[in-house]
């Protein structure tokens, strides 16, 4: 340990992993610290992610791929089944987390950064109002360390922002409520992921089975923050399971919030920044954070290094500019997207899907299938031109 460094980052997910290592990557001191024994633990987290968002950061490898994605199925209130295909530049896959996180944090390691569990950061240092360092406790003392710029990747309960006068809050209409169960005994496709919308399943949200290979698959669902006041999500997945799979053994149970809107206004101030799902730069259609936390914190990280290394702290302020025309300005697309399509009926759901099983199989494609739902609602079809080759 060093009395002082660069760059602290706070959390080892794969957002905080990706800061460091990026960070180390300029040549400078990097570390980070997270509050939990172990890197990659607990997991809360769907666990599905692209093929191209993994490997623009890592090379896949089997010890943390559990299933192979090439299908999408997309099932209506009335259980008519969609089902879309793509070829293999578009695969996905569903991660084994707890060893994706700690191979990403291994990345870290080997291009300099340092790493200490098990520590808790309770505060901020400040020096003339700048972002100075952080206060922590470890093994039970507790202790103080400087550093010139600090990285928040406390995850969407992120302190650490609101500490240094970042505005964090979010209604709570936009926070999605999400329970999900790992469980066995799920016989469904296992190069599938499985969606289910409606009223029953999940309104203002979507259910989904992801597989994990060996019958395996996690099984869960977010709703809107309204919707989550009057029924909670807990009692939707009971419901699902109880018709669907009820003599399946669960083997895990999660729970906790995703906020599904748009980046924060502000994720850089004198001495620190945002990322991950701390900057809420999850995508706010699919509520998928791992590769967009990912690519938010390789920037964050490498304009970090750059600013220590020219000795410009200012620089840092280019992050926000730098996240919005990589992927800020697309999440603003999605989220308009997502308003237009959480707010449909059973009825236009269930026409939705009889129109778009009317489409040959191999013409399907994710941009027609979105093209084809909102066909009446011409704003909407502009959106989605900017982000699927339709």
């Amino acid at each position: 340990m060093k009395e002082e460094y660069d760059i602290i980052v706070v959390g080892a997910g794969p957002a905080g992993s990706m800061a460091a290592r990026f960070a180390a990557e300029k040549g400078v001191s990097v570390l980070m610290l997270e509050k939990d024994r172990d890197v990659g633990y607990p997991v809360r987290c769907g666990e599905a992610i692209s093929k191209a968002g993994v490997e623009e950061f890592i090379d896949s490898n089997e010890l943390w791929i559990k299933a192979h994605i090439n299908k999408f199925s997309f099932i209506a209130p009335d259980e008519t089944e969609v089902l879309l295909q793509f070829d293999s530049e578009q695969e996905g896959y569903v991660l084994e987390r707890r060893i994706f996180d700690y191979e990403l944090a291994k990345t870290a390691v080997n291009t300099g950064a340092q790493i200490l569990t098990r520590t808790y950061v309770n505060g901020l240092l400040f020096d003339d109002d700048k972002v100075a360092g952080v206060k922590y406790e470890h093994n039970g003392e507790q202790k103080e360390l400087k550093a010139k710029i600090v990285i928040a990747a406390d995850g969407v309960e992120s302190r650490v922002g609101r500490w240094a006068g970042l505005k964090t809050h979010i209604d709570f209409r936009d926070m999605e409520c999400c329970t999900q169960i790992t469980a066995a005994n799920i016989n469904v496709d296992p190069n599938t992921l499985y969606f289910y919308f409606g009223e029953e399943f999940a309104p203002e949200g979507y259910f989904w089975i992801f597989p994990k290979g060996d019958n395996i698959a996690n099984i869960g669902l977010g709703v809107s923050g309204m919707i989550g006041k009057k029924k909670s999500a807990q009692s939707f997945l009971n419901s699902f399971m109880e018709k669907y799979y009820p003599q399946a053994p669960i083997l895990t149970t999660i729970a906790g919030g995703v906020p599904s809107a748009v980046t924060l206004d502000k994720i850089s101030a004198p001495g620190i920044a945002l990322v991950g799902d701390a900057a809420r730069q999850v995508n706010p259609l699919s509520g998928g954070g791992i590769a967009s936390g990912m690519i938010g914190a390789s920037i964050a990280g490498r304009i970090a290094g750059e600013a220590i290394k020219m000795n410009k702290l200012d620089h840092l302020l280019t992050y926000d500019k730098a996240w919005h025309d990589r992927l800020g300005r697309r999440h603003e697309t999605f989220n308009r997207i997502k308003e237009g399509i959480f707010n449909f009926s059973d009825e236009k759901f269930n026409i939705i899907a009889h129109s778009i099983n009317k489409i040959p199989f191999e013409k399907r494609t994710l941009g027609r299938v979105f093209r084809t739902a909102l066909i009446k609602q011409p704003s909407l079809i502009i959106d989605i031109a900017k982000v699927f080759v339709i």
